[in-house]
Order: structure tokens, then sequence, then C-alpha cells
């Protein structure tokens, strides 16, 4: 059944800050002056007792750069395999081969499902799947090429986003590419192949936290954060465009959160130094973080007056991060079932930390799936212009014992924009708007 149309009342825009915590007064000043800020000012947005000052603020800035838009989009979500040689303790979504609910869709079932998409309209694929040791490379590309071929003999401009960072080391391996004295020479490949059969763009998915202890305590077997990082470097390069998210909530300090979102706008930066953004030499950058010592790129920033937004027709230079996407992490189901996971309040702080720290992402997206539309509604007032799309089938995670069909309609998505306060613009993948007559849509 699709979700229930959003019932809850309008939402007034978040109480001015009490100003009861003079901490944030630094803060705000560097914030709006579109100034860097520091890992110390990030631990002091989520200890500070003033959450809607911190709301507040990010709003600020969520406004400096796209005034009362918010956007959406019509997506179909693709899992194509949930078969998986990892078991991540946070994952309730993986299965083994032979175990009650394990699927592989074939490629004669991925072309039905393209066609679904393109006849509801869709702009947007968004494919990802578990790491199958059965499916082989040639699967990967074919998968592509089919879309691509339904796509142009329909006339659509659809663009399929798929694969994980994870899922794309994975392809390295299988297609015997991987050789670890130059592994990002089998990214590279991999990921060029991908293109050439149809590959528009990459999620974010997979980066959870950029920490070894988390790390190595919840999902050893999956690649780090440096491979992570080589992935969407080497995608820029390739002139694709990328999104990054945050898994947060389990047994994550919130320093190590911090260190993430760093990590994240320094690679930010080298993206948008090949795009012919200009650096300030004189701007902060956080020190003793070794994740970012070879990227020399001067501090970037996006909030600035008068800075133009990267826009599609600069990738011919290159890719960058379009989106940080915080996600929330569902204990039901996983092997950290124990585990209570983040409060509704930590969401909307996190979210909109991400939205102050991350001064050179030019989205933040609340991923209604993981946060609910209600709670998104809400964190479009706080820091998030983009709460996704219509999304259909989502099997990653299911919220409140929700099955896979995890679908909502454009006018409730318009309909919660609009509570909330702001203007709904349908994008596509890249952020261009979309105009429809009828059944057609295009970018403009």
């Amino acid at each position: 059944m699709p979700a229930s149309p959003v019932t809850t009342p309008e939402f007034d825009a978040p109480a001015r800050s009490s100003g009861t915590d003079p901490r944030l007064d630094a803060i705000r000043a560097k914030a709006l002056a579109g100034e860097r800020l520091s890992l110390g000012d990030g631990m002091t947005l989520y200890e500070t007792p003033d959450i809607w000052g911190v709301c507040e603020l990010a709003d600020a800035v969520r406004r400096q750069l796209h005034g009362d838009i918010a956007y959406y989009n019509i997506n179909r979500h693709l899992n194509y395999t949930n078969v998986c040689a990892l078991s991540c303790k946070f994952c309730e979504f993986y299965r083994k081969q032979g175990d009650e609910g394990a699927y592989t869709h074939d490629l004669e079932s991925i072309a039905t499902e393209t066609r679904k998409a393109i006849e509801s309209g869709a702009t947007e694929m968004h494919i990802v799947g578990g790491l199958s040791p059965y499916l082989p490379w040639s699967y990967y590309p074919e998968m592509m090429r089919t879309i691509r071929r339904i796509s142009d003999v329909a006339g659509s401009e659809l663009n399929i986003k798929a694969f994980t960072a994870v899922e794309i080391v994975h392809l390295a391996k299988i297609a015997k590419k991987y050789k670890k004295p130059d592994r990002q020479a089998g990214i590279r490949w991999v990921l060029q192949e991908l293109k050439e059969a149809g590959l528009g763009s990459l999620p974010g998915g997979g980066a959870e936290v950029f920490d070894d202890r988390v790390h190595d305590e919840t999902h050893k077997s999956k690649i780090r954060s440096d491979e992570w990082l080589d992935v969407h470097l080497i995608a820029h390069e390739l002139g694709l465009n990328t999104n990054a998210t945050i898994l947060y909530g389990h047994i994550d300090q919130r320093r190590e959160r911090l260190v993430h979102m760093e990590i994240l706008r320094r690679a930010q930066d080298r993206a948008l130094a090949r795009l012919g953004y200009e650096g300030d030499p004189s701007a902060f950058r956080e020190p003793g973080i070794p994740a970012t010592e070879d990227i020399d790129t001067s501090p970037i920033t996006l909030t600035r007056e008068g800075v133009e937004q990267p826009t599609p027709a600069m990738s011919a230079r290159g890719g960058y991060f379009q989106t940080i996407i915080p996600l929330p992490f569902f204990p039901d189901g996983s092997e950290l079932e124990h585990l209570y996971g983040p409060s509704g309040l930590e969401n909307l702080r996190t979210l909109a930390i991400a939205r102050l720290v991350l001064y050179n992402f030019p989205h933040v997206k609340a991923f209604w799936i993981m946060q609910t539309l209600a709670m998104a509604q809400h964190m479009l007032q706080c820091g998030a212009d983009d709460i996704d799309g219509t999304v259909v089938w989502y099997d990653i995670t299911k919220l409140g014992g929700t099955t896979t069909h995890q679908e909502t309609t454009v006018l409730d998505l318009q309909r919660a924009i609009r509570e909330a306060g702001f203007e709904p613009v349908e994008r596509d993948t890249l952020y261009r708007r979309v105009e429809r007559d009828g059944e057609s849509w295009r970018v403009r």
C-alpha cells in the first residue's frame, strides 16, 4: 500500500534561539559569513542545550543556498540481490544463498522494473544490492546496457544511479582487476566500463562512519574509508556525480561523526577545485586528520555570497559530491538489536550539524524512508533541502514493520514540502528542474 498521506498540521518555523548559550554566538557569526567551522565548533553544536538555536542556524544557511525551494524526485529503487558475502552487524538486509527470503533478479526482471519506472514517469533508477559471490562481472555492465536500451527506445533520459563504493570494489575483484599494489587502477577500469554501459551517477551508501574502531566492531569485512574515498574521487575524475552518507546512532561517538564530515569536506575541496573553484589558502583547515593529509587543496565553501553553485554543465571537468544524507541506525533485526538507535532530537541535530559543517556540499537530504515523511518535513526547517522521491521498493531498512513496498506519491511529497513552508520543485538526479507535459518530461 502507498504510504499514508501526511496528516500532521503545518509546522511553524523552529523557534528562534533563546540566546541561553553564548557559545553559539561566535559559531553563528562564522556560519553566516560562510567560514568553515572546526570540529570543536561541531562538538559545541552537539552539546548545547539550545537545539533550536542549532536548527535555526542550519535553516539560515540552507536558505542562503536554496531560498524557499525544497526538492523531490520521481524515482524507483531496485535491489537486484540481497545475497551478500558480508555479515555486517548493523545490517538486516543481507541473506546467504539458500536462506529464506534470499533473492537475485535476472536481467529480464530488471527490464520489467525499468519499463515500470519509465511508465511511472521516473527520472531515476536507484540500484544497489548485496555483494553476491555468485553473479559474474558480465551481469553488471549488461544490467546497465539493458536499462539504457529500454530507456533509449522510450525516449527517456532516465539516470542510472547505481552501486555503492563497496559494490564497486567487489566488482573490481570479481572482474579480476583489483590488485592491492594499485587498487585504484581496477576501480577506475570498473567505473569506466560501467559508465560506458550507461551508469550515470553513484549513490553514497556504504560510508557508514569513517573510523577504524567503528569499522572493526560493526563491519570489519567491509572496505575501509580510504577505499570508499578512492571510488568516489575516481568517479569524480571520470565526470560522475556522487552522493555521500553517514550511518550514525549505533556504537559511534559524536566526534567520530564530525571527523567523518571533515574527511568528506576535504574530499569535496578536491572535486570542486577540479571544477574551477578557487580555495582560500587562509581559511581554517582542521589539523590532525590523517585521512586528509594528502589533499592539499585550499578549503572551498559554497555558502559565501555570490558563489555559483555547481551545475551539470561543469561535468565535463569532473564530478563532485552533490548531497550528504545522514541515515539513522535501525537496530531491529540486526546483530545490534540490543542498542536503542538515535532519538528524534538526535536525528534533527545531526542533520542540522551536517548542513553547518559541510559548507561545500550543495544539498542535504532528509531521506524520508529512514526518517519518516513527517520527520523529513521538520528537517526541511532544520537544514535539509531535499526529501528524496517516490521510491516504490526499498529493502535495505523497514521502519515500523513496513514491507519492501515503501512508496509515496508525488502529491504527498508536494504536500509535505508545502506544509513545511517551502516551494516543491521536482528535480532529476543532477538537481536539474523537471518540466512535465502530460506523460513526457524534460529537464532545464
